[in-house]
């Protein structure tokens, strides 16, 4: 479980794809391995989810590919079923906790509030995504919070994008930024991977450029 979470954190932004067509699952694969960013959250929003997750992982077998959107015991069973090698919800639910926690599969709740967290701490777990991050505050949010939480770790989703991502990414309580918009539906609709790709490469640049800064 850990060895997953730290290969999420050394990506530092995770791409939360919506994607239903498994015959396009090989070439976004590509592309984001492409980028730099052999990484992928595959939100079960739509019918054909776990077969791109299934596709991804048999074709891009070196990425990690994870199921987001995960809202039961019975999903997240099917998303590793189909290969998901981690699980992230919208919210913290204790049953979906507990049953990846007991059967050894990464898993990363959602939380928006401090008792959500100490929840989640008392589940067993130091990582938990913040979502919805800017509507809930954002990063002023999260290091007010983070302080008497000092082994927790922070997964921020919802309403990051190029512009405001720098920020989070500089705090050292963030472990990776999920990033819907490296591999937007409208791109793999009109077949764009050669976008996706360049979209991957810019976000990785990006990580690695504050992680060097940090490392001065």
């Amino acid at each position: 479980m850990d060895k997953v979470i730290e290969r999420l954190g050394s990506f530092g932004i995770v791409p939360v794809v919506t994607a239903d067509d498994e015959k396009k699952a090989q070439k976004l694969g590509q592309a984001l391995c492409g980028g730099g960013l052999a990484c992928a959250e595959i939100t079960l929003r739509c019918g054909g989810a776990l077969d791109v997750i299934r596709e991804m992982g048999r074709t891009c077998p070196d990425m990690l590919v994870g199921a987001g959107t995960v809202l039961s015991i019975a999903q997240a069973d099917a998303a590793v079923e189909a290969g998901a090698k981690f699980i992230v919800s919208p919210g913290l639910n204790p049953k979906v906790v507990k049953y990846c926690t007991e059967n050894h599969i990464p898993v990363i709740p959602g939380t928006a509030t401090p008792s959500e967290m100490e929840l989640a701490m008392e589940l067993g777990l130091d990582v938990v995504k913040f979502f919805p991050a800017q509507p809930m505050g954002g990063l002023a949010f999260i290091k007010a919070v983070a302080a008497p939480y000092t082994n927790l770790k922070f997964m921020p989703t919802g309403g990051l994008n190029p512009e405001n991502v720098a920020d989070y990414l500089k705090y050292d309580r963030i472990l990776a930024c999920g990033g819907s918009w490296i591999a937007p539906k409208k791109l793999i609709d009109a077949d764009d991977f050669e976008q996706i790709r360049i979209l991957a490469e810019e976000a990785c640049r990006l990580v690695h450029s504050i992680r060097d800064q940090k490392e001065d």
